[in-house]
């Protein structure tokens, strides 16, 4: 985010806006609804500011831009039109300290005008930062379409009840929930269909109800956050996150993940890397327990699934133990994420009939499992947490039975923009994961199949050649 998205309250203050054809015209429409009292700087100016300035909604001085025009003014708007007198309006600007924006001429302004979506009060502006001014009025067109047209009636109405909401429930979580039962309820449908009456006979009910005096429930959802990509998320965990009080996440939660949260929502990160646990899972346990008790909706955010080797089976048996309401919103996991995106059928008829997934850390170092019976043929491995351990884990496999030429796949960063897929067999592994200073998240398939990621990786090589070629 290279630009910073800030609504400025313009009642009443002053204004500059240098330019008298159509574009400052469209630019003193915006500014008239904002409240602005405008001054226009132009030595001629179109028919229709005329009449603005008839009606005293705005000054007119006839002349060429000046330095003294700038005096009081909190934001300046240059639209002449001409690229010298607007190069030079914006020099005044900055040498006034006044804020400017110079139409079309993103590289001059100090902010940029977004496309507007005006639902009085409710305001959305869209930015694209100069980069595609045409993209920017698309979107507005979706939201328009997809937003009521009284909106805006229903937030005024909501400002009509705040004091009265805010005197009777002094609990803070208790009036995030009572808002929400607002706005999803009856209530917002009626405001929305014209029926005011009716909603605030409908509202002084719920504001007066004994439930909104009940102490706040707590509750946890255990939510699987896939491998990366934040479009692999379920919708479920998406509205979870948009209405959790606290998350606390893994490391290997994407920031593009964590980025869908609520923003006022605290964040607390209990990420273990390799080697080192941040937190111990006894302590992440009864910090789940503690938040959920002081009446806070959490979600406990894990990469993938947060039941395969995530943990998950611990903490749901902890916080039914403690009487938490507990949820489970299953997500991706890495080995399903991961395989599709480096275009690995974990299952062929020809191939594989079994999947195994396998971890190659357990709670006290290497688990016991019998090395052999992964070796068998017709299957494939889904080995978590196992670059660390990919040297032992080739020689176990390796002294298990497993053909030194069964190909390997190890992906890391899978889903992610910045995805790496190396091939190669298993009698490489530990030279592979060397080689490539593998550092991010990974999974490591061992199979047949994984021979499609060789072949993947080079048609994605081979493609590459071609475009630039040509």
């Amino acid at each position: 985010m290279n630009v910073f998205p800030v609504f400025f309250d313009l009642s009443g203050r002053r204004v500059l806006l240098a330019g008298g054809g159509e574009t400052a015209l469209q630019k003193l429409r915006l500014l008239r609804k904002a409240g602005a009292s405008l001054l226009v700087v132009a030595p001629a100016i179109e028919r229709e500011m005329a009449l603005a300035v008839e009606e005293g909604a705005a000054e007119w001085r006839a002349e060429e831009l000046a330095a003294t025009h700038f005096a009081d003014a909190a934001l300046a708007v240059i639209a002449t039109g001409d690229e010298t007198r607007d190069r030079a309006g914006a020099a005044l600007a900055k040498a006034a300290r006044v804020p400017v924006n110079v139409v079309d001429r993103a590289g001059l302004s100090d902010f940029i005008v977004p496309a507007i979506v005006d639902r009085d009060p409710v305001v959305i502006g869209i930015s694209t930062a100069g980069a595609a001014p045409l993209l920017a009025r698309r979107l507005r067109a979706a939201i328009e379409a997809m937003l009521p047209a009284r909106l805006g009636a229903l937030a005024r109405f909501a400002e009509r009840f705040r004091g009265a909401v805010a005197a009777k429930i002094g609990n803070r979580q208790l009036r995030l929930r009572f808002w929400e039962q607002v706005f999803d309820g009856p209530v917002a449908t009626a405001v929305l269909d014209g029926r005011e009456s009716q909603a605030a006979e409908r509202m002084l009910t719920l504001v007066n109800s004994a439930a909104a005096n009940d102490p706040a429930q707590g509750r946890v959802a255990l939510v699987g956050a896939g491998p990366g990509d934040p479009e692999l998320l379920t919708l479920k965990a998406h509205r979870l996150l948009q209405e959790a009080d606290v998350i606390v996440h893994d490391r290997l939660v994407a920031p593009a993940v964590l980025d869908l949260a609520r923003r006022d929502a605290r964040r607390i990160g209990v990420g273990k890397a390799r080697g080192h646990h941040s937190l111990p899972q006894p302590e992440i346990n009864r910090l789940l327990a503690r938040e959920a008790r002081a009446g806070n909706r959490v979600v406990r955010l894990k990469g993938g699934d947060p039941f395969i080797f995530g943990r998950g089976g611990e903490e749901l048996e902890h916080l039914e133990r403690e009487g938490i309401a507990v949820e489970i919103v299953p997500g991706i996991t890495a080995a399903l994420g991961c395989a599709a995106s480096a275009r690995v059928a974990l299952t062929h008829r020809d191939a594989a009939q079994a999947v195994i997934f396998a971890t190659a850390e357990g709670s006290e170092g290497e688990p016991a499992l019998d090395w052999s019976s992964l070796a068998g043929p017709h299957r494939t491995l889904a080995i978590y947490m196992g670059i660390g351990a990919a040297p032992r884990l080739q020689q176990r496999l390796l002294e298990g039975g497993l053909d030194p030429a069964t190909p390997v796949a190890v992906i890391e960063n899978g889903t992610r923009p910045d995805e790496r897929v190396l091939s190669g067999s298993i009698n490489e592994l530990a030279a592979l994961v060397a080689r490539h200073e593998i550092s991010g998240p990974a999974i490591i398939l061992i199979g047949d199949v994984a021979a499609a990621a060789r072949q993947s990786a080079l048609e994605s090589a081979g493609l590459a050649a071609e475009r630039l070629r040509a």
